[in-house]
């Protein structure tokens, strides 16, 4: 079973071209898509509708949208109606198998005074798998500030291991008639976080490494699968400054302990050009 984690960017590659098909085409082979940075009403990308062009892109797969970001942008009014345009910025995932549930997970954060900082958020969906039914997160944490990624991760951290506790987006169901969607206990975490390999966010996010043991698998403390699988290479990198004169490790999927089994290959696909960013490949064993 293949997952990827996306940061698209708006559309746009490393040439500065839009080009969302190119994007869909170097990640066709996935089971699970996780994408980052998919707008609706942008200026800048003369207001495509990424939702629904990804969308029809995987026209057989389940999809899910969370706007973590949602701001009126302008407005008319046609044949009577008010009409409102929307700039919407947030976090998707397409699905071969059905997503039963979702919630949108709104990250905590502060505001700035001469920097960009818009609410970022952590789509979480439970996909009925063919090895059965898990949590996919597609996330996106702050990019200025490590004081906000380090409330982030614990914010995401206490939803993420307190799913069972809390029931997800529903239980007692049948209320409404519909039945309870699975409560699954195992989880994959993908996404832009933001942050490199022994930052203080990323042991945040991990935990300490022990001189002799390692980071061993353990609740509470989602497992790095391409550390874990001892796949990243040295310099390895998922993001490209404009100019090409910067690389940095910035988008990771981490799994729960009782998946760590399952990690088969991790690896970033560096001859992607659809961003700035570099998909992140997994495949667990089914």
């Amino acid at each position: 079973m293949k997952f990827v984690s996306y940061n698209i960017q708006y559309g746009f590659g490393q040439d500065g071209c839009f080009d969302p098909v190119r994007i869909a085409d170097s990640i066709r082979d996935a089971d699970v898509i996780a994408l980052q940075e998919v707008t609706r009403g942008y200026s800048r990308n003369d207001h495509a509708d990424l939702v629904e062009i990804f969308s029809a892109q995987f026209p057989d797969y389940f999809a899910a949208f969370g706007a973590a970001c949602d701001v009126l942008v302008d407005h008319t009014v046609a044949d009577g109606r008010l009409r409102e345009r929307r700039f919407q910025f947030g976090n998707m995932v397409l699905s071969r198998f059905p997503i039963r549930a979702t919630r949108n997970l709104l990250l905590p954060r502060n505001r700035t005074f001469d920097k960009l900082n818009l609410q970022r958020g952590a789509l979480e969906t439970v996909i009925d798998a063919p090895g059965g039914a898990l949590r996919v997160y597609s996330v996106h944490l702050d990019h200025v500030s490590p004081d906000e990624r380090i409330a982030q991760i614990a914010f995401l951290k206490e939803r993420v291991c307190g799913y069972l506790s809390e029931g997800g987006a529903l239980t007692g169901a049948i209320e409404f008639a519909v039945s309870d969607p699975p409560l699954p206990e195992d989880f994959v975490i993908m996404g832009d976080f933001n942050m490199e390999p022994e930052s203080p966010e990323y042991i945040a996010m991990v935990g300490r490494n022990d001189a002799y043991y390692g980071r061993a698998p353990r609740a509470g403390f989602p497992t790095d699968a391409e550390a874990y699988l001892k796949a990243r290479p040295e310099g390895g990198h998922s993001w490209i400054s404009e100019d090409g004169s910067r690389r940095m490790h910035l988008d990771y999927c981490f799994v729960s302990g009782g998946l760590v089994s399952r990690l088969k290959t991790c690896r970033v696909d560096v001859s992607a050009v659809g961003s700035d960013h570099l998909p992140v490949w997994v495949e667990l064993r089914e």
